[in-house]
């Protein structure tokens, strides 16, 4: 038996990078999934296909977390579809550059309304159908920047996934009594379509720079992420909650560990 047979799951951002990843780890374990997408269509349906050649069962959604009355009616068609949704991986995410003198307003309202707003809207939708069933898995996309990294022109971005780490936290508090399991991932750097704005020679010297100051010399790929959601997405992980997994291969540029 799989780790995940009968399972369905969410995954939003699903159709590239750490979402394309983790969507593919669960349907080898055995879950249907939900690709969700918010303008990358042509890569969500050509994964599905994939998927389906395979013999799995996945099917792409197109919604801007954002909007809570897209995500709602994402959550509806999913239920149509597939059934009741034991897994929610709140993945979508955006990163724009800058730092707290010169955040543009515009950007930083964009960046919360999708990464934390959209974490916020996808949990209303999924969870009280967990609530009623006592049994769903949420796991939350964060960063290590939102646990403090030293990287500059990542402030506006690291302010988001901070926000992250207390919904994680929060959400497991209110859930839990009602069998939900919500956890976090904070990765490092991973290699991703999200770092393509780092194309100049200095950006890439930037990351050869970053490479070193991981204990382990590299940077991500989005399977060490997937991997990590494929456990807490499991009963493997039932005994778990409120917790933030650090993926980022053993980083040493932290501001402070200091409270």
């Amino acid at each position: 038996m799989k780790r995940l047979d009968g399972k369905v799951a969410l995954v939003t951002g699903g159709s590239r990078g750490i979402g394309r990843a983790i969507c593919q780890a669960f349907v080898r374990e055995g879950a249907a999934v939900i690709v969700n997408f918010t303008k990358n269509g042509d890569q969500a349906e050509t994964l599905v296909k994939s998927i389906q050649q395979d013999g799995g069962r996945a099917a792409a959604l197109q919604a801007d977390v954002s909007s809570q009355s897209q995500v709602r009616t994402m959550a509806e068609r999913a239920h149509a579809q597939f059934g009741p949704i034991d897994i929610l991986v709140n993945n979508a995410g955006i990163l724009s550059p800058g730092n707290a003198l010169q955040m543009k307003e515009e950007e930083f309202d964009r960046l919360f309304a999708v990464n934390v707003k959209g974490i916020v809207f996808c949990v209303q939708a999924i969870a009280p159908g967990m609530m009623e069933r006592r049994y769903g898995k949420i796991v939350n996309l964060a960063s290590i920047a939102g646990l403090s990294t030293a990287v500059n022109e990542t402030t506006p971005y690291a302010a988001t996934k901070a926000a992250v780490i207390s919904l994680t936290k929060r959400m497991a508090f209110e859930l839990g009594p009602h069998g939900i399991n919500v956890n976090g991932i904070a990765p490092g750097f991973v290699k991703t379509e999200m770092l393509s704005f780092l194309d100049t020679e200095a950006d890439r010297t930037r990351l050869e720079a970053l490479k070193k100051k991981a204990m382990l010399g590299r940077i991500g790929v989005p399977e060490d992420i997937a991997n990590t959601a494929l456990f807490l997405a499991s009963d493997e992980s039932s005994f778990m909650t409120a917790q933030i997994l650090t993926i980022d291969g053993g980083r040493m540029d932290f501001l402070t560990h200091t409270n």
